[in-house]
């Protein structure tokens, strides 16, 4: 069951690169820097919007697989996050490289590229390091981190919060074309991100012992 100790916590002999979640995440984020790339050499937001939304659908599918054919590793996750990453700097780079073509035909590209700096700011790095620290506990995946912390989990992997995570600045951005408003957006996810973080650090980051990592170091090999 998903919510079993067996599904949340990991095992050390099921961890491995290659699984179908894996493959999909690496297909998806191939697939979105081409079209990200191509829709910036074009000066197409069609392509750009597509390697998106190819992004997005991906990322589903990557974390549904895992967990339907019980897949779900920490490597896995880790390549999830960084693959992640990738792709999201690859669309909003392409986005403030283009001209406006009509979305943002009043704004200069400065300021288009002000909410996209400040977004990949605390997606890239402040994100990033919260998501990270999942490693110190023996679970599987971010998304279990609620038997470490509810609050920190609710706010930043619940279904919920990945939405407004992820999708809220893109789609508010892309539809209405306020630079703005992507700015204050972009912000307030800083500020979550940041008091995510003051949480994560009051809670502790446990350290394991030198002669238990060297022993199950030695065990792995």
């Amino acid at each position: 069951m998903a919510g079993s100790p067996d599904r949340i916590m990991a095992d050390p002999a099921t961890e491995r690169l290659l699984t179908g979640a894996t493959a999909i995440t690496l297909v998806r984020t191939v697939a979105t820097l081409v079209l990200s790339l191509w829709g910036a050499y074009e000066g197409s937001l069609t392509l750009l919007v597509v390697g998106l939304v190819v992004y997005w659908v991906g990322d589903t599918l990557d974390g549904e697989w895992a967990r339907w054919f019980d897949c779900e590793t920490r490597i896995g996750a880790v390549v999830d996050m960084l693959c992640d990453r990738l792709s999201c700097a690859a669309f909003y780079l392409g986005l403030a490289w283009l001209q406006p073509s009509g979305l943002f035909s009043d704004e200069p590209m400065t300021l288009v590229a002000l909410p996209v700096a400040v977004y990949l700011f605390e997606f890239m790095v402040i994100d990033m390091y919260l998501s990270m620290a999942f490693l110190a506990w023996p679970i599987r995946s971010p998304n279990y981190f609620h038997v470490v912390d509810r609050r920190i989990y609710l706010w930043n992997w619940s279904r919920v919060g990945k939405a407004a995570n992820s999708g809220l600045f893109a789609v508010l951005l892309l539809v209405t074309g306020w630079v703005w408003l992507g700015l204050v957006i972009a912000i307030a996810l800083l500020v979550l991100k940041c008091v995510s973080l003051r949480w994560l650090l009051q809670l502790g980051l446990p350290v394991p012992t030198v002669g238990g990592a060297l022993r199950e170091g030695a065990a792995a090999r």
